[in-house]
Parts: C-alpha cells; sequence; structure tokens
C-alpha cells in the first residue's frame, strides 16, 4: 500500500512545476516585508560590488598610473565610506532572511499539523508514518531553505551578473557584447542539467520516504522483529531501498558536480578570449590598464555569480520535488467532513439510531450490511462476536471516523452528518485495546482529556478508574513520567490511565474497547464498580471478549459478519443457548480449567 502511495506521488510531478513555483512564492507573500528588506540590502552588497571594480581601474588610471595624489585620496576615501555601507548591508540581509526561514518553516509545519489534524481517520489507515513525517521534517527544511537562503543566493548572482554587464557596457560595448552572447550557451546548459538533475532528485526523494518509513516501522515494531528473527530479512529489504537511493544520488551528484566544470571552461574561454582582444584595443590605444584590468575582473566576477547559480539551481530541483510533496499533503481533502452549515448543539445526548447502514473499507467487501440498532439514551450497550465481524466498526462510524456509503446515523433525532466534527468527537470518550499516553507524566496525561480539571478532578478521574493506587506507588506519584508513548508502564497500567482520561472528559457517549483486558480480575472489579456511575451518565458502548465484563450490560448483541445475530440482556441470551451461550459457556469452562489446572499454576508460579 505504501509503495502505491509512493508511485501516485511521483507521477504527478511531471506536470506541477509552474503550479509548484506559484505556490512556493506564495509561502513568502505574507511576509513581503521581509523579503523586501533582503532584496534591497542584496541589491546595494551587489551594487557596490561592482563599483568596486570600477572604482579600482579609477583609482589604477586615475590616481596611480596618472600619479595625482589628491585623485588617488578622494577615492581611497570614497572606497573606505562604501566598505562601511557594504558592511552595514550584509549585516541586514543575513538578519533578514534568517527571520524569513524561521517564519516560513513555522507557516509551512503549522499549516501542515492542522492539516494532519483535520484528515480522516482512514487517510492515517493507508499512508505509511514515514511519507509523513519526511514532509514534516526534512521537506519543510528544504522548501524554506530554497525560499531563503536560495533566493538570497540567485539574487546575489544575478544582481552581480547585470550590474558586471552594465559596468562592462560603460568601459567597452564591443567586449561587453561579445560577454552577452556567451550567456544563450550558458542557458542552454543550465536547462538542460535541470531536465535531468530533477528526474533523479525525484527518485531520491521517494527512496528518502520509504526509508523513513522503513526506519520507523523497525524502531516502533522492535519486540515483534526480534521476537520472529526478521532481522537478516529486514536488512536485506533496507539495503535494496538504500542501493537504489545511492544509484539515483550519485546520477544526481554526478550531473551537478558535470555543471560546474562546464561552466568553468566556458568561462575560461571568455576570458581567454576577452584578454586577447583587450590586448588588441590596447595596443590601438582604446583600452586603458585599468579598463583590462576591470574587464577581466568582472569577467571572472560574472563566472562565479554563474557557479552560485547552478548549485542553487541543483539544490533548488531537490526543493521542488520536497515542496511538490508538501502541497499534495496539504490539497489532500478529508474523506469525512463538516457540511456547510453544520450544527453545534451545546449538547448531543440522546438515543442513537443505525438506520440501513451499509459500510466498508477503502475497495473492500462490505463489512456492514444494512445495519439497524436502536439504542436509547442512557443505554450500555455490549458488543461481542468473532473478529471481523463488524464491532470496531459500529463504533468507529457511530465516532464519524468514517461515514456511512449506504444508510443513516441519527443522534439526538438529527442526522449526525448536519452536526460538526467537533460536537460530536468533543463528547465521545474512547478507551482502546491497544492505549497510548504522550510522553509526560502520569498527572499530564490524565488531564489531556480536559485540560482545564483541577488536580482534585484528575485524581478523582483516577479513582473512578482504578488506577489512583497503582501510580501512589510509583516514585514520584503523578508527577512520574510515563515514557514515550508510555512504553515505562505496563499495557494494564496504561489502560487504566486511559479509562481515567477518558472519565475525566466527562463525556455523553462512552466507548470501551477491550478497556479491562490487560488487567487483573480484581482491579477489574474496582473498575467496573468505579464505573457504574459514569455510565448511568451517559450512552455507553463495549466491545469485550472476556464476557465477565458486560453481564450489566442493558442490552448484549452478537455482531457477525456485519449483522445483529443475537440480543437480549446477559440472563436472556443464556436462556436462549445460542451463540451467546456457546461463547460464555465455552469461555467460562476455559477460564475453571486454568484455576483448577495444577501444572499450570505451578509453571505460572
Amino acid at each position: 500500500m505504501s509503495v502505491h502511495f509512493e508511485d501516485e506521488d511521483f507521477d504527478q510531478q511531471k506536470s506541477l512545476d509552474r503550479k509548484t513555483f506559484r505556490r512556493i512564492a506564495g509561502t513568502v507573500r505574507p511576509h513581503w516585508k521581509w523579503v523586501a528588506g533582503f532584496l534591497i540590502s542584496i541589491c546595494l552588497v551587489s551594487g557596490l560590488d561592482s563599483f568596486f571594480t570600477y572604482l579600482s581601474k579609477r583609482i589604477l588610471d586615475e590616481g596611480i598610473l596618472a600619479k595625482d595624489v589628491q585623485a588617488l585620496t578622494s577615492l581611497l576615501t570614497l572606497y573606505g565610506i562604501l566598505i562601511l555601507v557594504q558592511a552595514a548591508g550584509v549585516y541586514a540581509f543575513i538578519y533578514l532572511v534568517g527571520v524569513l526561514g524561521e517564519l516560513i518553516r513555522y507557516d509551512l509545519r503549522r499549516k501542515m499539523f492542522n492539516h494532519l489534524q483535520e484528515l480522516s481517520l482512514a487517510y492515517y489507515s493507508r499512508t505509511p508514518v514515514g511519507w509523513i513525517m519526511a514532509r514534516v521534517t526534512s521537506d519543510t527544511e528544504r522548501v524554506a531553505d530554497l525560499t531563503t537562503w536560495g533566493l538570497l543566493d540567485a539574487s546575489w548572482a544575478v544582481m552581480n551578473i547585470l550590474t558586471a554587464m552594465i559596468f562592462m557596457l560603460i568601459i567597452n560595448w564591443k567586449l561587453a557584447l561579445v560577454v552577452l552572447g556567451l550567456l544563450p550557451i550558458l542557458l542552454w546548459v543550465a536547462i538542460e542539467f535541470r531536465r535531468r538533475i530533477l528526474a533523479e532528485f525525484r527518485l531520491v526523494r521517494r527512496f528518502n520516504s520509504q526509508i523513513t518509513r522503513s526506519y520507523n516501522e523497525n524502531i516502533t515494531g522492535v519486540r515483534v522483529v526480534k521476537a520472529l528473527g526478521r532481522e537478516k530479512e529486514n536488512m536485506r529489504e533496507f539495503s535494496a531501498l538504500t542501493s537504489e537511493m545511492y544509484k539515483s544520488g550519485f546520477k544526481a551528484a554526478w550531473l551537478s558536480a558535470l555543471f560546474l566544470p562546464t561552466v568553468q571552461i566556458l568561462a575560461a574561454l571568455a576570458v581567454g578570449t576577452i584578454v586577447w582582444y583587450s590586448g588588441v584595443q590596447s595596443q590601438a590605444g582604446k583600452m586603458t590598464i585599468g579598463g583590462i584590468y576591470a574587464f577581466v575582473t568582472y569577467i571572472t566576477f560574472m563566472m562565479w555569480p554563474i557557479q552560485d547559480l547552478a548549485r542553487v539551481f541543483a539544490e533548488m530541483q531537490h526543493a521542488i520535488a520536497s515542496a511538490e510533496r508538501i502541497f499534495n499533503l496539504i490539497d489532500l481533502e478529508p474523506d469525512v467532513k463538516d457540511l456547510p452549515g453544520a450544527l453545534q448543539p451545546a449538547s448531543i445526548q440522546g438515543d442513537i439510531i443505525f438506520k440501513n447502514v451499509s459500510f466498508g473499507y477503502d475497495d473492500d467487501p462490505p463489512v456492514l450490511h444494512n445495519f439497524n440498532l436502536h439504542v436509547q439514551r442512557g443505554e450500555t450497550i455490549a458488543l461481542v462476536g468473532p473478529t471481523g465481524g463488524g464491532k470496531s466498526t459500529i463504533v468507529n462510524l457511530l465516532c464519524r471516523f468514517y461515514e456511512p456509503r449506504q444508510g443513516s446515523i441519527y443522534i439526538g433525532n438529527k442526522d449526525y452528518r448536519k452536526l460538526s466534527l467537533k460536537a460530536i468527537q468533543s463528547r465521545i470518550g474512547m478507551v482502546l485495546q491497544t492505549p497510548y499516553l504522550f510522553s509526560g507524566s502520569v498527572r499530564e496525561n490524565i488531564r489531556y482529556g480536559r485540560l482545564d480539571a483541577s488536580d482534585d478532578e484528575v485524581e478523582e478521574a483516577a479513582r473512578l478508574a482504578g488506577a489512583h493506587d497503582f501510580i501512589l506507588r510509583l516514585e514520584k506519584g503523578y508527577e512520574e513520567p510515563v515514557g514515550e508513548g508510555g512504553g515505562l508502564l505496563s499495557v494494564g497500567q496504561k489502560q487504566l490511565i486511559s479509562l481515567a482520561r477518558a472519565i475525566l472528559a466527562k463525556p455523553e457517549i462512552f466507548i470501551m474497547d477491550e478497556a479491562t483486558s490487560s488487567v487483573d480480575t480484581l482491579t477489574e472489579t474496582q473498575i467496573q464498580k468505579g464505573m457504574e456511575t459514569l455510565l448511568k451518565q451517559c450512552t455507553s458502548f463495549v466491545i469485550a471478549h472476556r464476557l465477565s465484563t458486560i453481564r450489566r450490560a442493558n442490552r448484549i448483541l452478537v455482531i457477525e459478519e456485519g449483522k445483529i445475530t443475537e440480543m437480549g440482556t446477559h440472563q436472556e441470551l443464556l436462556r436462549k443457548q445460542g451463540k451467546y451461550y456457546q461463547l460464555y459457556t465455552r469461555q467460562f469452562r476455559h477460564q475453571m480449567e486454568r484455576a483448577l489446572d495444577p501444572f499450570e499454576q505451578s509453571s505460572a508460579a
């Protein structure tokens, strides 16, 4: 799936150059004052650079060779004053371009971060994390460098060439036209190299995204890798990726390196021609020694900026490829978004109705088929059944992470598509089977459910979730760091903290997806007691494989192949002796066998 994503992104890029340039310019437009400031500074500094060469000609001809001390003194004084002006200009453009770079990085990363939060869950299900991380980090850096230091170097080079041409025309217009004739050749060389370098850098970015994804998967899944002994196979796959990236990067570097010698050869030919022709002109009395010196200096003065342009141009190809990927991400439309005029009710409490709902993920076969369910306000609904039957899909649709392909879902007698996403999702509390904690302390993770909660409210939520006692046993209590992703805590502890976080949010709809699967029986009992008060205040959905946790649910739904095959209370379903009865008795018998098996107990000890 990730390869498809990369190929789709790569294939679209060849027709995006002009549009991408406009959009890159658009990132600079809000900060035009900073851009104008450093461009003015560059023009001043570059103009003075060219004028210094012309001034050196006058010092040589009018002062030194003419032995005019007064003229020499005046010209040197002017030179010194202008050096100070140029120093101030250099300080100004370095400062301005530095600030501009930070502003553009901030804008791009904020825009991408905000957009990523708006994208639907389906996007994250099909997009590699490494692809996203590469866009936010390295690609953003390259675009910011292009619009700041790249623009600075390019502006500097263009101004140097233009001012050098102006002074050469002043000194000797015939020689200046000879130099001007070389520019189309250099332009053709630049265009040809542009086409080839851009293609290779796009390949480099493509493989870089795949390598970043591979790093992420192998680091986050290191336990699975080691448990299955996948190190050698992963290394083989990684080596193949890095080898392809090396080939493309090597070819791009080779083309970039070849560009500079090509420019240098052309520069050498130009200097040789000009020196020869200047010598002829000098013998005819049409060129002074200072004029010949200035002209040769201007030729060199022009060639170095052309080489700078070559370097900037090579970097620009890389930056364009990065910009294309950034804008592809920003342009993505969420699969689920607010309709125009979406409602923002103060509460979404009320009955929940699934009416003729059918749904499937992407192009996969439908998971739910003409699903119907009416949940009254305050009910606790338990969902049980085989894996893949549609239990998680039901709650994902309820949270509006996805929307039905057919049918409708009503919350409080309103089609939930007419409600804003914030109105729904901000009032739903969810505890997942695989909990996730953010880097920080235990208290900060619980407070994530409601940022304005007091310490007392945080601790009360922890008590209801059954987490308070184990938190106090931690070395720093509620201030104990949980590590990245909660890695310093057990899975059961993470589930308890996730549960406390959801309780603190005071949700109107509460969803528990195997929320007690990793806690012991005693803790589970404490959670059940603490949750009774909460569940009475909201409508709740509980997905459970441990059936002992759902006996008090108002209704238990057995979900198979996207349909409700049985529905009723715990006692009613046991009396029917159907699917639920089989699941419950099988699980109960298995638990009893484990409890009474002396060999299993001794091995556990």
